[in-house]
């Protein structure tokens, strides 16, 4: 059908000026995702614990930037627009930088387990998510405990941390998950969408970042930076941190990078790869 279809006579010159303008087909997507997903799986398990350890100290800057563009910003009901946009500033450090983010491995690492689905990689994914999360939150832990010498911020922004800590800290076991999904989504669009953009990177991670921020949707490696910071000054407790909030969000994260997002894409390619 596509050969009837595309009858133009162009020059061969002009056939390639149509290519390097064509968009990249769902199937093409699909096989990048695909091989960085392989790359990811055969990474060393040190390499991947440094890396995991460095993007949760580093994606603890959305929990700062927040509290810095908060304090700077009058208590106004237009003040969201402004201050969440402080939320990006980790991600972008962490995905433009390539470390390890156990969300982005929710869609990366899990395209190679299909075409064809075996226990081998069931459990190289099972590993590499334990290794990943861990390391994450070992980030996030050190940098909460960085966090209570109070006296490398402002009062401001201590007075900020603290009202975005506990906000996190006063959803329940149900909004977890449920906030957790669109987080989830939102995230492997950025991993789906990264191929395409080229050099509007930095823009495409802002825009959607600020989308998770300003719908007030949990994510897990940037809420357990929060939730650490108030269990170590005695603001929480371990079950408020593990069983309200770590276990709900990183489901609701699941969910949505995983089953909603990666499943619907695999939907879309699969009959593309058997004819490959």
């Amino acid at each position: 059908m596509k050969s009837e279809l595309s009858s133009s006579k162009l020059s061969y010159r002009d056939r390639m000026a149509v290519e390097e303008h064509e968009r990249l087909s769902p199937r093409l997507l699909y096989e990048i995702i695909r091989q960085d997903g392989i790359e990811e799986l055969s990474r060393p398990t040190k390499a991947l614990l440094f890396s995991g350890i460095t993007a949760g100290l580093v994606i603890t800057f959305s929990f700062i930037f927040k509290a810095v563009f908060t304090a700077y910003t009058p208590n106004e009901p237009w003040a969201p627009l402004i201050t969440n946009m402080g939320y990006t500033v980790g991600f972008l450090l962490v995905i433009l930088g390539r470390m390890q983010l156990f969300t982005e491995n929710t869609i990366t690492t899990v395209v190679p387990l299909f075409n064809p689905l075996s226990l081998k990689k069931l459990l190289a994914v099972a590993k590499l998510w334990t290794t990943v999360f861990g390391a994450n939150l070992i980030g996030t832990t050190l940098a909460a405990l960085f966090l209570q010498n109070h006296h490398v911020f402002n009062p401001e922004f201590v007075v900020a941390m603290n009202d975005i800590a506990h906000h996190v800290a006063s959803m329940s076991v149900s909004d977890n998950i449920l906030r957790g999904i669109p987080a989830g989504i939102l995230i492997a669009s950025v991993v789906w969408m990264m191929p395409t953009v080229g050099n509007g990177k930095f823009v495409m991670i802002f825009f959607f970042i600020y989308l998770i921020a300003l719908g007030d949707f949990t994510h897990v490696v940037v809420g357990s930076a929060e939730m650490a910071y108030l269990v170590i000054q005695g603001d929480a407790n371990l079950y408020d941190y593990f069983v309200t909030f770590l276990g709900p969000t990183a489901l609701g994260n699941i969910l949505g990078g995983t089953v909603v997002f990666t499943i619907m894409i695999y939907g879309q390619v699969t009959d593309e790869i058997g004819k490959k």
